[in-house]
């Protein structure tokens, strides 16, 4: 008979209970020790020359295959370090280009030392969040995962990009962001807050998405909806970086903008930068050229590392050159602190009403991107493409990816999400461990908490920055591409679909100003001044304008039949419609193509 304990009673713990967590941690202290006390734990027997081996054409080829590392598979520390710094440096460039552009002269124009906290703020968020979304926590007494379980990395997201600098635009046109003497933009702090402020609001959005059951979210949100979205974003993005390339996308590029101040940005950056140029000099050609030309060499040429890693060598070697010629400026790095983290620099949260809508169609749009991003890395992991456990990463994933959007703009960081190229490392290197994940999330914090490091990637010269991040903008227009090619049967209806969707979401990526003078309101009634605000600045961007055509015309418009039901359908009439010959029926014989 069992006894009955009152709620103050203590019961004795089970001492088989007691044995089991008792031998669990030895066990785990025994592992530990192990992997740091012997060569079989530290280094074990991988060929490591294969990561560091070049592909020269003089070279024979090596037949070497690396073991594959699972989820959980035991490995090497060292080799755990070793990828996990590849993962990192492969997602570097991604993470800090986003804070860059909008913190720079094409977004915000936040002093330099706001700029120098953003990028470390960037790194140290990707980091932490990151381990997030590796792990995996059941949410206590449901059926509902925190994080994917599986090697998923995160960063700022590139989608809020023309979105933001749209925004931008508009806060210093109404007078919301301030301008000096010849409407020269002066910094914008709270410009940049209402921006996060209004992503942690709408990263709600992204949390209700993520109750819905994958099917129903790709059944709304297909392959023809995200596809030409994805390369619009990309195809907005190259204009910036190539801008940049020629010298810079701020004042510099159009000094007529800048007003009185002109003169001031008659060269690039200005008149006061070292080395400075007027936009477009061949010498900027150069420098951006450097680091795209390494880029490529890498690929052709270099190791497995340094494939996976050839935007990091592209940037380095740019930046050698232009030190080299007195391109660099040195004060912001010589004024930068040691260390930075987060809230050293703070912005006032606010909730700009025009960002509503726009922001929330960003987060369908990485919802979507996040469903097939987490069944790639599925599928490289070589775990389970289906079944209750892969939902369960699906959820997880993209409800992580909502409070990571939440967390990082309390954080004074914009939207996040996943990195596709990640996926490219997995299958490289053959490793989907959770080890070399988390070793990854070590060296994005421990790059951000430097903070001279982020002053030096903020004194990269705009050239070759831009020769770089034209690069990683193509290879987001390219990734939509292959979401059409991958998920579209190419036949009537879907070629219509995109013919509409890209004219629109072209036109407005290439004259982005068509719809500034649709609306002539101009009274004192703030929220419908707002909601025509948000209207102009959806319709002023490329992506959304796409997105919202091609969901429209895809529920709409009815399927197709395809050319072989088309035929079978018109031989079945013919048989239907042609009747026997006389002399078929004398001979009791039937026209073959009658059903009779």
């Amino acid at each position: 008979m069992d006894e009955d304990h009152g709620p103050d009673t203590i019961v004795p713990a089970d001492t088989s209970q007691k044995n089991s967590i008792g031998q669990r941690i030895r066990l785990r202290l025994g592992n530990v020790r192990h992997a740091f006390t012997t060569r079989d734990g530290l280094v074990g027997d991988y060929d490591y020359g294969f990561l560091l081996r070049p592909n020269l054409p003089f070279m024979k080829k090596s037949t070497y295959r690396s073991p594959f590392f699972g989820l959980n598979d035991k490995m090497p520390v060292c080799l755990g370090l070793l990828l996990g710094l590849q993962h990192a440096l492969s997602m570097l460039a991604g993470v800090i280009t986003p804070p860059l552009i909008l913190s720079g002269s094409g977004g915000a124009n936040l002093d330099q030392s706001q700029q120098q906290y953003l990028v470390s703020t960037a790194l140290i968020v990707s980091g932490i969040l990151s381990a997030v979304q590796i792990n995996r926590f059941r949410v206590p007494k449901t059926s509902y995962f925190i994080g994917t379980g599986v090697l998923s990395v995160v960063g700022i997201s590139f989608s809020i990009i023309p979105i933001a600098q749209g925004a931008f635009r508009q806060m210093y046109a109404n007078g919301y962001c301030p301008s000096g003497e010849g409407g020269a933009p002066l910094p914008c702090p709270k410009g940049y807050g209402a921006l996060i402020g209004t992503s942690a609001v709408c990263a709600l959005t992204e949390i209700l998405i993520s109750f819905l059951p994958p099917k129903v979210l790709l059944r709304i949100f297909p392959p023809i909806v995200t596809g030409p979205t994805v390369m619009l974003i990309g195809i907005h993005l190259i204009e910036s970086g190539f801008k940049n390339w020629m010298g810079g996308s701020g004042p510099c590029a159009n000094p007529a903008s800048a007003g009185d101040q002109a003169s001031f940005f008659a060269l690039c950056p200005n008149i006061n930068a070292p080395h400075a140029l007027p936009w477009g000099s061949p010498e900027y050609l150069g420098l951006g050229f450097s680091a795209f030309i390494t880029i490529i060499l890498c690929e052709r040429f270099g190791s497995p590392i340094m494939k996976s890693t050839s935007v990091i060598w592209g940037l380095l070697v740019g930046c050698i050159i232009a030190a080299a010629c007195g391109y660099f400026d040195r004060s912001g790095i010589d004024s930068a602190p040691v260390a930075s983290f987060i809230w050293v620099h703070t912005f006032p949260l606010t909730v700009y009403g025009p960002l509503v809508l726009p922001i929330m169609a960003v987060f369908i749009i990485c919802a979507t991107e996040a469903v097939g991003d987490i069944t790639a890395t599925c599928d490289v992991s070589h775990i389970e493409m289906e079944g209750r456990i892969y939902e369960s990463r699906i959820q997880g994933g993209l409800l992580t990816d909502g409070l990571n959007s939440i967390i990082a703009a309390l954080m004074t960081m914009t939207p996040m999400s996943r990195f596709a190229q990640n996926n490219g490392v997995i299958a490289l290197t053959r490793c989907a461990n959770r080890k070399a994940g988390l070793a990854c999330c070590f060296f994005l914090i421990i790059m951000g908490i430097f903070a001279k490091f982020a002053a030096a990637l903020v004194a990269i010269p705009s050239a070759v920055l831009g020769g770089m991040t034209t690069f990683l903008f193509a290879a987001v227009a390219v990734s939509g591409m292959a979401i059409i090619t991958r998920g579209t049967d190419f036949n009537r209806r879907t070629r219509f679909i995109l013919t509409t969707g890209l004219a629109l979401g072209y036109g407005a990526t290439l004259v982005p100003t068509y719809f500034d003078k649709i609306f002539t309101y101009s009274g004192d009634n703030h929220a419908l001044k707002g909601f025509l605000d948000a209207i102009v600045l959806i319709m002023e961007t490329g992506f959304a304008v796409t997105a919202a055509v091609c969901m429209a015309l895809n529920l709409t418009l009815p399927e197709e039949m395809e050319d072989e039901d088309v035929n079978v359908q018109v031989v079945e009439l013919t048989r239907e419609s042609t009747p026997p010959s006389k002399g078929e029926v004398a001979e009791g014989r039937e026209n073959p193509n009658s059903v009779l």
